[in-house]
């Protein structure tokens, strides 16, 4: 028998006060179609009315106050537009101003000269006397002469929604005529016992009702930390139950030895001695990719700590196992570095490799198509090209994705669907990914870090230089450009418009040809409006040492690799993120000599954009720079955030509830240990829950 839909399933339409219009509203504005989406349409914050303020106590730093007195006098001052109501207050320390513009006939009738009244609002100060416009104005009786003894919710709204009354306050009141018809069975517990005795956590429906309105800010506190922490252990056990299951059932390819391929490459033309990172990261690999479960592994490595060599002996380990390797990159530039880098580090050997971008010439293309689908080409780089139809590889066992924030997920479902058994699947990013925002939005991944840097590496020097010394950053760009180096100048997007884009960089390139004049000088140039062949020419003179100096936006922020540039500049460097900042930095010091990057900005500068100046000075460590990323800007805007919506909570953050978070991970691992299926009757109601919230399509399970 199935159970009777809960009041939450009904529409928005029926509650009380709001009506087929207002429906339209909240539908279009908040997204709330249902009873349901009200409940969970959460308050901002709270207006404290449950203490009395002294009329002496009022200060600047308060957003509201309350106080009681009595009203001893009263006055309408002005006419037509200046037209107000005056009236003063007072209690045992002071006198308070009260002013109306609006409704002045209705007040006027309400108030009483010499009555006691109770008055909240938001405090002013006119000729250092504090006053309130438009107070909240009550009779003082016994019953509310210490406060109203409530703490008001605030909700979240929308200007269109203003305009038609629906203010924050509003949708409040709509909460509390739903709240009463809300019971116990409409929202259910669904954390096993154990769990909320632990952590002792309020019920679930007792903390539903609390978050909304709080009869002390104890319990408003206590209800925030339960479905703070209900939502960060829900995406953990997911995340954690996807990557147990791949582990436990998924059927895959096995690697069982390690070749002459692999052997001959390691022992002979290895150009320089692992790091123990990469020794390391390719000890779990070789784990992975032995047992007989398909690889999900995400390997994270700071610019330059040598992934793509990682990579490389991945591919030599599946074509020792009779298996082809396939490495998409998000552009053709990156495509073409790797396949250039790879085919390089393999010519003393026999082993094809291929090149397939979108602009590979046909006759190529049919040749190269023709060789996957013969299995004789085991190992293939690319763009999304590799994911298009008529490409058919004879049996793919390794798919390597780079720099994978910048493709959808659709498009890794594609390549992981290419092989006839799931293939292993190493997602490689230069992108730092802070801890918290790893065992988030990366939680079903397996995870490998790399932060060593190979030998002969040196640490880039970072300094700051306002626009004043533009003159002497120059004369030191011209001092390593006579040592035989190469500079970057680098310019900001305007997202906003790319005629400024253009019109900046334009401005940019003309001011550095002042400085560095043909035919002394050489400058290559690239941007976004550049057709790819010119961008690619440009890119190339660079490379090669016809030029000297690259002005460019942030085209080159990856895969451009010339261990001969030492020095970047970048202009207005306020206007990039921290981690753009330290993935343009990343573009220097990839060769032995000392490297630098030189931030230029103008005197003003912003709390925020001085702070992210100063981190970058301080520290060359990509993952202590993601962290402070994640704590000045949020998830929400840290490149490389998941497409999987694992971050989209409604209370909970992951920069400010960490120990939540932490304590979340602790326990879903704990649970999952005892009760990987959740099979027990303890947990069932858990499992039951999690099946009636799973979506359509499992993206998550793409790396």
């Amino acid at each position: 028998m199935n159970a009777a839909p809960s009041i939450l399933q009904s529409p928005i339409e029926y509650l009380k006060g709001v009506g087929p219009l207002r429906a339209d509203l909240l539908k279009k504005e908040l997204g709330i179609f249902t009873f349901g989406d009200l409940l969970e349409h959460f308050p901002y914050r709270h207006l404290d009315k449950t203490k009395v303020d002294a009329i002496a106590s009022i200060n600047y730093q308060q957003d509201f106050v309350q106080v009681k007195g009595r009203l001893i006098d009263m006055e309408v001052i002005g006419a037509n537009r200046g037209k107000r109501l005056v009236a003063h207050l007072k209690d045992a320390t002071g006198v308070l101003e009260l002013v109306w513009f609006q409704g002045i006939n209705w007040v006027e009738k309400r108030l009483v000269i010499g009555s006691d009244y109770l008055v909240f609002g938001k405090p002013t100060f006119f000729m250092s006397k504090p006053q309130i416009t438009h107070p909240e104005i009550d009779v003082l009786t016994p019953d509310n002469a210490e406060g109203k003894n409530v703490l008001e919710p605030i909700y979240p709204t929308t200007e269109k929604l203003k305009a038609k009354g629906l203010n924050g306050r509003t949708i409040g009141k709509l909460t509390a005529a739903l709240l009463p018809q809300v019971h116990e069975k409409d929202i259910p517990e669904i954390l096993p016992d154990a769990v909320v005795q632990k952590l002792q956590l309020p019920h679930r429906y007792k903390a539903y009702l609390q978050v909304h309105f709080p009869p002390d800010a104890g319990s408003y506190e206590a209800a925030l930390n339960r479905l703070k922490f209900e939502e960060l252990f829900l995406a953990q056990l997911r995340m954690a139950m996807i990557k147990s299951n791949r582990h436990r059932f998924s059927k895959g390819i096995v690697f069982d030895k390690v070749g002459a391929l692999f052997n001959t490459f390691y022992n002979e033309h290895l150009p320089f001695e692992l790091t123990g990172a990469q020794k390391r990261v390719l000890k779990e690999i070789r784990v992975d990719t032995a047992r007989g479960h398909q690889m999900n592994r995400l390997l994270q490595g700071d610019v330059g700590s040598g992934k793509t060599m990682v990579a490389l002996l991945t591919m030599l380990l599946a074509a020792d196992n009779g298996y082809q390797s396939c490495l998409m990159a998000p552009t053709e530039i990156l495509a073409q570095q790797h396949y250039n880098s790879i085919s390089k580090l393999l010519q003393k050997m026999e082993v094809k490799v291929g090149l397939l971008t979108g602009s590979t010439p046909k006759k190529e293309r049919e040749v190269l198509l023709k060789e996957l689908s013969e299995g004789t080409m085991p190992i293939i780089i690319g763009t999304h090209a590799l994911i298009e139809d008529k490409v058919q590889f004879k049996q793919l066992g390794l798919s390597i994705i780079d720099e994978q924030h910048r493709f959808g997920v659709a498009q890794r479902a594609e390549l992981k669907l290419k092989g006839a058994l799931q293939p292993h699947i190493l997602v490689m990013t230069a992108t730092p990914i802070p801890r918290t925002m790893a065992m988030t939005a990366y939680g079903d991944l397996d995870y490998s870090v790399m932060d060593e840097l190979p030998p002969g590496r040196k640490p880039i020097t970072t300094v700051h230089r306002y626009e004043q010394a533009r003159p002497a950053v120059m004369d030191f760009v011209k001092q390593e450009i006579a040592k035989g180096r190469q500079a970057y100048f680098i310019y900001p997007l305007i997202e906003e418009s790319s005629k400024l884009d253009f019109e900046n960089l334009m401005k940019g390139y003309e001011e550095v040809k002042a400085f560095f004049p043909e035919p002394q000088y050489y400058i290559s140039m690239v941007h976004g409006k550049q057709k790819p062949e010119v961008k690619e020419t440009n890119m190339m003179r660079f490379k090669t040492g016809d030029t000297q100096i690259m002005v460019s936006t942030t085209v080159i922020e990856v895969g451009v690799d010339v261990p001969n540039a030492s020095v970047m500049v970048i202009e207005s460097a306020q206007r990039f993120g921290l981690s753009q900042l330290h993935q343009l930095r990343g573009r220097v010091g990839r060769g032995s000599e000392q490297s630098f990057c030189i931030l230029l900005t103008g005197k003003q500068l912003t709390q925020d954009g001085r702070e992210r100046l100063k981190i970058m000075t301080a520290t060359n460590d990509g993952f202590l720079i993601s962290e402070k990323d994640l704590e000045l800007r949020g998830p929400g805007d840290i490149e490389g955030t998941r497409q999987s919506g694992m971050l989209d909570f409604k209370l909970a953050s992951i920069v400010k509830d960490k120990p939540l978070l932490e304590a979340a991970s602790y326990i879903c691992r704990e649970l999952l240990e005892r009760d990987p299926d959740l099979s027990s009757a303890e947990n069932l109601r858990l499992k039951n829950y999690l099946q009636l919230k799973k979506g359509k399509t499992e993206w998550s399970k793409v790396a």
